[in-house]
């Protein structure tokens, strides 16, 4: 009895340990290495004392299978694709793409009251389905579009949320960064994780779409229609589909040679981060400077990613030697809300987490431990993955760590303050929380494509 106590203090310790870390600033990565490290040194020195049962380590020798399971994970390829996505994002980034379609979203749209929020929305879609970079998304569409918005008397906490909540799009709708590293962490088909995020990435943004157009209903003066435009044409209309054109083709050639078994994820990868060049290379912004710089900050993005990759690696296997993921998963099977219930519970924790935590930690540290309980509770593994990767999506845009809050305030111009962006996000929360719960009580949304196409 007193070693599952002292079992269980360690796996507080490290919880505790790792929080408050992170609230003094220290490194993502630096935290969760640093943390097992002491747990490990303190478990190996109490172990002789008191009753601490490992299943992993009793001294510093077995400590080394760190590197062993860091080294494993290394060396899947699946995270190949995890920097020429990255690439791919960057370079779409500085070709101009998005600048084109906002022009043409802009008069095709913007005649019409809450033209220019809408276009925003689906100029987010597209840059969500070939570039997956949340916070390029973010801060090209507020570049581009909130001084056109402000310019057109729209409402600046408007105008923020919509620019806020359209960039996180990118993080779901493949081909998404998240969902790679989702789909590492439990052993799922990439491909399968990618069909099933289709359906609630478009249905999300469709609300977007939705809320725009009932909120200009309601209060026509948030988005006013613009006094002085040009006279309709067919022209502009076929300007527009010019300039959709080239990211729908981007599209195709990833997410289509994935889903036809063309390609692999990380062969895909390959193929989008040529096309993005190439697109580049068309629009005239390629040079020698925007390859340099572009590779430097895929560079520092994947360094990143890996670093804390590391960091989880070592925090879960201190952890789960102590026994936290038994501990957890009897936390999660005792709650008394039946199967859906505790899914729920995942869900609301997981999106507590996001006022704090980026969705990387949760990502590599909740998700492993969580993942297999509610998938022995008898629920699908691609579906629970697709919810939770919607309920962390909420990380971005929820104060006070909210990555895209402060891409937006970045970015912005000085009229739209902090508050106006809390403000103007509030609502998109709200509405994603809504399709959260649609996708929990009506599973065929993320399953009918995958069951369709894979059987």
């Amino acid at each position: 009895m007193l070693g599952l106590a002292a079992n269980e203090l360690l796996v507080l310790l490290m919880l505790f340990m790792f929080i408050g870390l992170l609230f003094m600033g220290v490194p993502v990565a630096w935290s969760l290495a640093g943390t097992s490290l002491v747990v490990a040194f303190l478990t190996i020195q109490l172990a002789s004392q008191f009753e601490v049962n490992t299943l992993f380590f009793d001294s510093w020798r077995d400590y080394r299978i760190i590197v062993q399971r860091i080294y494993g994970t290394m060396e899947n390829a699946v995270l190949v694709a995890l920097p020429m996505f990255v690439f791919m994002g960057l370079m779409l980034d500085q070709s101009g793409l998005a600048e084109k379609l906002m022009r043409s979203f802009a008069d095709t749209l913007g005649r019409v009251s809450g033209g220019l929020a809408m276009a925003v929305v689906l100029i987010g879609i597209l840059l969500a389905a070939s570039t997956g970079i949340v916070g390029a998304s973010v801060v090209l569409l507020a570049t581009i579009s909130l001084p056109i918005m402000l310019e057109a008397g729209y409402d600046k906490r408007l105008a923020a949320g919509v620019v806020a909540a359209s960039g996180t799009l990118g993080i779901l709708i493949p081909p998404s960064i998240m969902l790679i590293i989702m789909a590492d962490q439990l052993s799922l088909s990439v491909g399968e994780l990618f069909m099933g995020a289709i359906a609630p990435g478009l249905l999300l943004g469709f609300a977007y779409l939705i809320y725009v157009f009932l909120i200009v209903v309601v209060k026509p003066g948030l988005a006013p229609k613009p006094k002085h435009v040009d006279p309709f044409s067919w022209k502009l209309v076929l300007n527009t589909l010019l300039a959709v054109l080239p990211p729908v083709g981007l599209i195709l050639a990833v997410l289509g040679t994935i889903f036809l078994g063309i390609a692999t994820p990380t062969e895909a990868s390959g193929i989008g981060a040529f096309g993005a060049t190439l697109l580049a290379l068309a629009n005239g912004r390629l040079s020698l400077k925007v390859i340099w710089m572009v590779a430097v900050r895929t560079t520092l993005t994947t360094a990143f990613i890996f670093a804390i990759f590391v960091g989880a690696t070592a925090f879960a296997l201190v952890m789960r030697g102590l026994g936290g993921d038994q501990m957890i998963e009897g936390a999660i099977l005792s709650i008394p809300f039946g199967a859906t219930g505790v899914v729920l519970t995942i869900l609301f924790f997981s999106f507590l987490a996001g006022f704090f935590l980026d969705w990387l930690e949760i990502t590599l540290i909740f998700l492993p431990l969580v993942g297999p309980v509610v998938v022995g509770l008898g629920f699908d593994p691609i579906w629970f993955v697709v919810v939770f990767a919607v309920a962390l999506q909420t990380s971005f845009i929820t104060p006070p760590v909210g990555f895209s809050l402060f891409y937006l305030k970045g970015a912005a111009p000085p009229a739209i303050t902090t508050r106006d962006i809390y403000a103007g996000v509030a609502p998109f929360v709200l509405i994603q929380l809504i399709v959260v719960l649609s996708m929990v009580f009506i599973p065929a949304i993320v399953t009918w494509l995958p069951t369709a196409v894979y059987g």
